[in-house]
């Protein structure tokens, strides 16, 4: 399953790249309104107080249907808008949110990721997708 990410402070890119996947694509300025053809699974930040980047949101107007879960990064700090863009994502699409983790993540979230988008395409014919 193709990923694809926003990195706003570099965070989620250093996340993406302790996962070792190699079918990847970091979104930008240049490339968020182009149209992919495969379906993919969205990793981004949360900016401000808990809002979406414009960069994803640009992608997700083009490639909406394509989008089969998303993740997301946050500082706790944020209390209930801790990465409240996965969230607010995975509700407007109907996605599952496969996971909340701070800042760059742990080893620990780096691992669950990995396994989780591994195993999508096995689990996503199933009612119910464990969900944050």
């Amino acid at each position: 399953m193709k990923v694809v990410y926003f990195s706003f402070s570099g965070n989620v890119r250093r996340f993406i790249k302790r996962t070792e996947l190699t079918d990847v694509m970091e979104l930008t300025q240049n490339n968020c309104s182009e149209r992919i053809e495969e379906p993919f699974v969205l990793v981004t930040g949360t900016i401000g107080f808990g809002e979406v980047p414009q960069p994803v949101q640009s992608f997700l107007d083009v490639n909406e249907d394509l989008l089969k879960a998303v993740a997301a990064s946050g500082n706790r700090n944020w209390g209930q808008n801790f990465a409240k863009a996965g969230r607010s994502i995975s509700e407007r699409y109907q996605v599952p949110l496969l996971l909340k983790f701070e800042v760059q993540g742990t080893a620990n979230d780096v691992n669950e990721f990995k396994e989780k988008v591994g195993n999508f395409n096995e689990d996503y014919g199933r009612e119910e997708i464990q969900s944050y």
